[in-house]
């Protein structure tokens, strides 16, 4: 009886840790009507931009010749100092507009005169963005992870009401999903991740760990998993065993499709459905 007690010792323990990692990555379940749109999808990556940035990335002409050619939609919003939101993925103007300063320090007024790239394009506002789309294309849109993150969520969220299309959202930060699951649970959220070591130095290791192995969705339990293209880690293998939605970024060829339930691409075309 003592041994048969130690043997059982163990074997509870796993079954504890593995119970525990259940709760911690268990993502929320979609319905089919909030899939729809989205599976089976190629989607382009800030728009269908040229790789010299010709037509620029986060453009309307991007994301017109997008939807013209039938591909769903990846774009990245942020907040202005005067609350309006753009399209635009960096904080910084830097790489982008070759000047100093970032988004949130800058107001509407200041950022429209900005070129993308010394083209002939601008940074667009998100209601321009879907104005030129107008409901033709499903939209992922990626929310940064600002200081003011709940007022961009509060903000976006009036154009996802008013949109007459499909429009679903994901981060890298749980908590801005967390915002979605208590405030507008019928939109269709996800987790952004990737292996830890690919966090760049502005996060800490302990938050990369998290993300990176979702075990973090216990805050935001999210309907899918967007993961870097590469190996995946076992708990987001496991994730996607719970009922995950498995969508992977950034592809470069059409290789990731058969794997996923939808594919974020550039600088090449795919078909635009393949499911």
């Amino acid at each position: 009886m003592f041994k048969q007690s130690k043997l059982l010792i163990p074997f509870a323990a796993v079954a504890g840790t593995s119970a525990a990692l259940v709760c911690l990555t268990k993502p929320a379940k979609a319905t089919k009507e909030q899939k729809a749109p989205f599976v089976g999808r190629n989607f382009a990556h800030r728009g269908l931009f040229s790789p010299d940035q010709f037509i620029p990335e986060n453009s309307l002409s991007a994301f017109e010749l997008a939807a013209d050619s039938g591909y769903g939609i990846e774009l990245d919003v942020r907040l202005t100092a005067d609350d309006r939101i753009v399209v635009f993925h960096d904080d910084s103007l830097e790489r982008v507009c070759d000047v100093e300063g970032s988004i949130e320090d800058s107001t509407w007024a200041q950022l429209k005169k900005l070129p993308l790239y010394e083209s002939d394009e601008y940074i667009p506002l998100l209601s321009d963005v879907l104005n030129v789309v107008g409901g033709r294309s499903p939209i992922i849109i990626e929310i940064k992870p600002t200081k003011r993150k709940y007022e961009l969520c509060e903000r976006l969220m009036e154009f996802i009401r008013s949109y007459n299309g499909e429009i679903c959202v994901q981060s890298f930060d749980p908590k801005i999903l967390s915002w979605f699951k208590k405030n507008a649970p019928d939109v269709l959220r996800g987790q952004l991740s990737q292996p830890a070591g690919d966090f760049g130095p502005d996060v800490s290791s302990v938050k990369a760990f998290a993300v990176g192995n979702l075990l973090t969705n216990f805050i935001s339990r999210p309907h899918f998993v967007s993961y870097k293209i590469g190996k995946r880690p076992p708990l987001v293998k496991l994730c996607y065993v719970l009922g995950a939605m498995k969508v992977a970024f950034t592809a470069h060829d059409p290789s990731p499709e058969g794997a996923n339930d939808a594919v974020i691409f550039e600088h090449f075309t795919p078909a635009p459905k393949y499911k």
